[in-house]
């Protein structure tokens, strides 16, 4: 295969972010010449490049394509769509267009497992990089979670396991014989593409040229078009054939199972959730397809309690449990927080979601919110459109701020309630990521307690 470096190509570097700098660290490291540009005038860390690089020609402001004047390719960070005029110029003029992804697979020298999926995929690349780790392995984990992935190639390492978004996928041709899985698929990111069909297949890319693929059986969505001699096993909330991952017994009270063998109790699962559930029978699957040992797997979801912001467990207040899934940026994602915390035949939820809404439609809350939630309170740049979702099926309450939310949360609450933050949306209307969403809240519900012991 043609190899994607080259000693006498010049590439430019677009975007200063994380992934722009880890592309600059990669490329001097190799004596390869690049310039960068960046369609803000004062990008984030502009200073950090000028630190770093302060012989290095830089471009800030909207793209021309004066700029690929003596270009051979253009590294794309995730952020910048390759619909960008000057992109589609460029690649129209013969210029290479390719990702961070293309350039790690290339010079990664241990097995890769590569995980995407709308919903889950930090959750099972923490948990799959957990398990590794409790195998004896040196491992890299990274990608759109973490650090970037070219600052983990290092020759010492066993094993990769990386999470990929779909803006990472967009360029990838060849995944070159690694370990690949799409966790699940509902709409996302509808503002930078055309439709669901254009969202799935960016997502699918992730199956070219695969080793070994672990697959969903539950969403159709998922299932790839593979060569017959392409290995593959299934993971699902129902019970699994000979070679599978799933559940015996059902969510509840049943056991996480490989074929008919049981492995564990669903409820020494330290993740809670249905949803949850899921992730570990994915990272099972995934695991074992890297060979990793059984025992330690089992090991690492008995110890394993979740990543901040992820359906995380804030604490109790008069008897009502407060969680934190600030991490659920999508419709898809809350769905699936709802389904995973809802009792059945109860409406135990206290719904708070709302901030910037990425063209979704969110009807689709509809049919979990009847059956799960009694309240919904919503804040944000799209509350209003999330109000007209839900205002048919449930009690929604507008408010300005997320504090405000909590608090009506705290005085609707009866004993035995989840407040359950999922808001649905990006956060970047009112805070600097979903982080900073989730540590307001929390701070929010710790006040709480504070206000009512005293």
């Amino acid at each position: 295969m043609k190899n994607v470096i080259a000693t006498n190509r010049n590439t430019a570097i677009l975007g200063m972010g994380a992934t722009g700098l880890s592309a600059a660290r990669f490329l001097a490291s190799m004596g390869q010449p690049f310039v960068f540009a960046d369609s803000r005038q004062q990008p984030p860390r502009l200073q950090e490049v000028i630190d770093c690089y302060p012989d290095i020609a830089r471009f800030l402001g909207t793209f021309d394509s004066s700029l690929f004047v003596n270009i051979d390719r253009v590294l794309v960070s995730p952020g910048i769509s390759l619909q960008e005029p000057a992109l589609v110029a460029a690649r129209a003029a013969g210029v290479t267009l390719l990702g961070d992804l293309e350039l790690f697979l290339e010079y990664a020298k241990a097995p890769v497992i590569a995980i995407t999926g709308s919903n889950g995929k930090s959750t099972v690349t923490t948990l799959v990089g957990q398990m590794a780790v409790a195998s004896g392995l040196s491992v890299g984990v990274g990608g759109n979670l973490g650090t970037p992935m070219l600052d983990l190639l290092d020759d010492k390492h066993q094993l990769y396991v990386l999470e990929l978004s779909s803006f990472q996928l967009e360029l990838l041709n060849d995944s070159r014989g690694a370990i690949t899985t799409l966790l699940n698929i509902s709409p996302d990111h509808m503002d930078r593409y055309a439709g669901l069909l254009q969202y799935h297949a960016a997502k699918h890319r992730i199956f070219r040229g695969a080793g070994r693929v672990v697959v969903n059986r539950e969403d159709p969505l998922t299932r790839p078009l593979l060569p017959s001699a392409t290995a593959a096993i299934s993971f699902g909330l129902n019970e699994p054939d000979l070679g599978d991952f799933g559940l015996l017994q059902g969510a509840v009270n049943g056991y996480l199972a490989f074929g008919a063998e049981r492995l564990m109790s669903v409820t020494d699962v330290a993740i809670k959730g249905t949803h949850n559930i899921a992730n570990a029978l994915a990272a099972l699957a995934l695991g074992h397809s890297a060979q990793l040992p059984m025992q330690a797997m089992l090991d690492t979801l008995r110890a394993y309690k979740g990543l901040p912001h992820r359906c995380e467990n804030v604490g109790e207040v008069n008897g009502a449990l407060y969680i934190d899934d600030s991490k659920g940026t999508n419709v898809g994602a809350t769905l699936a927080a709802i389904k995973g915390f809802g009792k059945p035949g109860s409406r135990n939820l206290i719904l708070i979601a709302g901030g910037q809404g990425k063209g979704q439609d969110f009807t689709p809350l509809q049919a979990v919110a009847i059956k799960f939630v009694k309240h919904s309170i919503l804040f944000g740049a799209d509350a209003d459109c999330i109000d007209e979702a839900l205002s048919t099926v449930v009690d929604t309450r507008v408010v300005e701020s997320l504090e405000a939310a909590v608090e009506q949360a705290h005085q609707l609450a009866d004993s035995g309630d989840i407040v359950l933050l999922s808001p649905a949306c990006a956060s970047f209307d009112m805070f600097a990521g979903f982080e900073e969403r989730g540590v307001r809240f929390q701070e929010a519900v710790n006040q709480l307690g504070v206000n009512n012991d005293a």
